[in-house]
């Protein structure tokens, strides 16, 4: 079942799965303030449903998992509001004991690359690509999950020549 009430976050429920779905393909399903807090309120009814033990997170279409943020909304709006739970809901949500799996269908960039290292795991299709294309922009990957949670699972100098790797 899909719940109506999300725009731009499809909430698909099968049995004690999750699948929510990234739903901005026109934009490479980019995050702009109104997707946040759609994810961050999906995320939330995750944690405290006892009858979802998993939630895959994943992009609409073939083209990207998630570019990012929004960058023509934001230059529009000027608003970069995230919830206090961090990019897309999760960045900044440690307490969340569920797994998490993130289904990389397609590009994969900056605050795609944070929703990826806030997941359990990753599984990428073969067309997948990733990159951290922040430093072009004048931004730099702080989304709250990749250079904080990287270091800690494979340790500083392995997520350092990584990042400098994928920002290239």
């Amino acid at each position: 079942m899909n719940d109506p009430h999300y725009r731009y976050c499809r909430y698909e429920v099968e049995g004690p799965l999750l699948t929510l779905t990234i739903d901005r393909p026109e934009v490479l399903n980019a995050f702009h303030p109104d997707a946040h807090r759609e994810f961050s309120d999906a995320f939330d009814r995750y944690a405290v449903d006892p009858g979802l033990r998993v939630a895959i997170v994943t992009g609409a279409g073939e083209k990207a998992f998630c570019a990012g943020t929004d960058l023509k909304a934001l230059s529009t709006t000027g608003d970069h509001t995230k919830p206090r739970t961090g990019f897309a809901g999760i960045t900044h949500r440690f307490e969340l004991w569920k797994p998490l799996i993130a289904a990389v269908n397609g590009l994969c960039l900056g605050g795609g690359m944070e929703i990826l290292a806030a997941c359990d795991l990753g599984v990428a299709a073969a067309h997948a690509e990733f990159g951290l294309p922040e430093p072009r922009v004048g931004l730099a990957a702080l989304g709250g999950g990749l250079l904080q949670r990287l270091p800690r699972q494979i340790g500083m100098k392995d997520a350092m020549a990584l990042v400098l790797a994928l920002s290239q």
